[in-house]
């Protein structure tokens, strides 16, 4: 048989390795994305409210906030909105861990493998695992970032709608086209740079935290590589995720909602270490935790499903376990 013929019979994991691992994590992202994503639209809901920038600008600096934590704001989007719009901004949001995902993915095994070079008994020294998992993550948003910004200004719709103001998008395709319109190519990648740092230090605790407690367990417990550890580990993943990533969040979600002039410019904020003053001057530091509690409640169960589903995936498609 020749090299050829030979490569041709291989199964598919074996002849695209990168691409099918691309495709097996933006699959597992996809349904994790849609499971939790209602706590995702209420923590940005909660990380908008009470904007001191906002009010300063010219809000109702008098009037106190629709929503005051994460069930009232939940059962408030329900009872005012409808129960459908706690997907509202959905089909971006997959379009974003579709690429995010599967780019990080990817991006983590290659460093990992090849270039931080993991030794033969699965050994790796947490200081690489940082830097893959911050690396990884890093590459994986900055692609991802138009799609962000897509979710992020949908799910606020049906609060500009409930204030009076009008609605500015009818549907994803046309919030891309209306965005690169008004802003330029420049515009998709407004906010990317807190949205890169955020997904870094999102990564640090997801990626690094989950390899190294799952690879720590099967090395020195009598754990085996199955559902329990992988459960195990994507909670552990999950907590230190949403701890490390939701100060960047807060400041990501306010620079990608706030409006801007012609040129792509935001009129709240010059840049995001501007948004972060403001926020802690005008807030309080404990500000920058805004929706800590539905970020921890999405991210652990997000990182369950995630992990679970991606094992098992790539369990059933001959690819060997993450």
């Amino acid at each position: 048989m020749s090299p050829a013929e030979e490569e041709k019979s291989l199964p598919l994991p074996e002849r695209w390795p990168r691409a099918s691992k691309f495709a097996l994590s933006a699959c597992a992202a996809a349904v994790a994305e849609l499971v939790t994503f209602p706590l995702d639209l209420t923590k940005t809901r909660l990380q908008i409210q009470g904007e001191t920038a906002v009010r300063r600008d010219g809000g109702a600096a008098g009037q106190a906030a629709p929503y005051r934590g994460m069930l009232r704001t939940a059962a408030g989007i329900v009872q005012e909105e409808g129960l459908g719009k706690l997907w509202q901004g959905a089909t971006p949001a997959v379009y974003r861990h579709i690429v995010y995902s599967g780019v990080r993915m990817v991006a983590y095994e290659h460093l990992r493998d090849s270039v931080l070079r993991r030794a033969e008994d699965k050994t790796f020294p947490l200081w690489k695992a940082v830097v893959g998992g911050m690396s990884a993550g890093a590459i994986g948003q900055f692609f991802a970032s138009p799609t962000d910004l897509v979710k992020v200004q949908m799910q606020m719709e049906g609060k500009r709608k409930l204030e009076g103001k009008p609605l500015r998008f009818r549907g994803v395709h046309h919030a891309f086209l209306k965005i690169l319109s008004e802003g330029g190519i420049r515009g998709l990648w407004a906010g990317w740079v807190p949205n890169v740092q955020r997904a870094a230090l999102v990564n640090m605790g997801d990626l690094t935290t989950y390899d190294s407690v799952k690879h720590f367990l099967l090395l020195n417990t009598s754990l085996v590589d199955n559902s329990v550890t992988h459960s195990v580990s994507s909670v552990c993943s999950g907590l230190v995720a949403a701890v490390l990533g939701t100060p960047a969040d807060v400041v990501k979600t306010r620079i990608m909602n706030q409006p801007r002039d012609k040129q792509g410019r935001g009129l709240l904020y010059k840049s995001s270490m501007d948004c972060l003053i403001q926020t802690v001057q005008g807030e309080g530091f404990m500000s920058l935790y805004k929706g800590f509690i539905p970020t921890w409640m999405r991210m652990a169960p997000w990182s369950l499903v995630f992990w679970l589903t991606y094992e098992q995936v790539r369990r059933i498609c001959g690819v060997r376990s993450f």
